[in-house]
């Protein structure tokens, strides 16, 4: 039976852990808090940036997910020093390294982005996220490990956390009659993915040797604005009032707020079109997207009965 290991309980992590246990297999979740061990899930404490640490834990794995978030602010400072970690445990342990990654290294935002859109992000979280995948791709080349990116947009979906665009602050007030307020624009089409589509998408590139090597885009589906996607969710309830804050006074805040700094600096994402392509990637992984209504209503369904949205 494989042996899979997860670096990280935020959304994905979790919403992974989940699907995998579901799925009759044991899974050992890594963090630095580590948690509660259920059934077929255990967690243990460990910090994901110490190399001895990290390899004595996944010893024996054939998958490591890398599902670890470091603060939004801190991916400069925070990523590089645990990434190194995670392709040196790696390389040391055998182990089909497959990390969660998404869109902020791509600089073309207006036309669609694919697999093969350069990596020539000039903002520094895109920087950051890009230069991750030149150094696994370089050590894949190079025959000192095995490792695939599995790209997703901003998420959504029954284990979505305060983090999300699409988590608790979107979705409470939506689904209660208040106004939303949102920090982006609302109107240009953006791509969504959902996190059990994440998750699926994470394993099938684990067990497919022919997805090494490369990075792959979760089976999204269709693009829809934020306004659009507000009317999904509010499908039999009054019309969602959702109002965007004013981009300055975004940048103001960010003065003294980390988080809206960082927003703010990743503002196109939402003033112009944010669409991923996700055809190779259903071909390879032989995997398509949840259908919208489907989606919407396993998401909705787990927040009205109290579950995180």
């Amino acid at each position: 039976m494989t042996r899979h290991v997860i670096v990280g309980k935020g959304a994905v992590g979790t919403t992974l852990a989940h699907l995998l246990a579901d799925d009759g297999a044991d899974v050992l979740v890594l963090s630095r808090s580590g948690g509660t061990s259920v059934g077929r899930i255990t967690h243990a404490a460990v910090d994901a940036t110490d190399v001895a640490a990290l390899t004595a834990a996944t010893r024996g794995a054939d998958v490591v997910y890398n599902c670890a978030a470091p603060a939004y602010h801190r991916w400069p400072t925070d990523w590089p020093p645990l990434w190194t970690a995670l392709l040196d445990s790696a390389a040391q342990t055998g182990a089909v390294l497959v990390s969660v990654g998404n869109l902020y290294g791509y600089a073309t935002h207006g036309a669609v982005m694919t697999e093969d859109t350069p990596l020539d992000s000039t903002e520094r979280k895109g920087m950051v996220r890009a230069q991750m995948w030149r150094d696994a791709e370089a050590r894949h080349r190079a025959g000192d490990l095995r490792v695939t990116e599995v790209r997703g947009a901003d998420y959504f979906g029954p284990f979505a956390d305060s983090q999300a665009m699409v988590g608790p602050r979107f979705l409470t007030p939506l689904l209660t009659g208040k106004v939303v307020r949102t920090v982006t624009a609302v109107d240009q089409p953006h791509s969504w993915t959902y996190l059990p589509d994440f998750a699926r998408a994470l394993v099938a590139a684990g067990r497919t040797p022919d997805a090494w090597g490369r990075a792959w885009h979760v089976p999204t589906a269709e693009p829809l604005t934020v306004l659009e996607l507000g009317e999904r969710f509010a499908v039999g309830l009054p019309t969602p009032r959702i109002r965007p804050m004013p981009a300055a006074l975004v940048r103001a805040l960010g003065v003294v707020s980390p988080l809206l700094r960082e927003v703010a600096s990743v503002s196109d994402h939402f003033s112009e079109p944010y669409v991923m392509n996700t055809a190779a990637s259903s071909r390879m992984l032989g995997l398509v997207a949840t259908p919208w209504d489907t989606a919407v209503a396993e998401t909705v369904g787990r927040t009205a009965v109290g579950g995180r949205a």
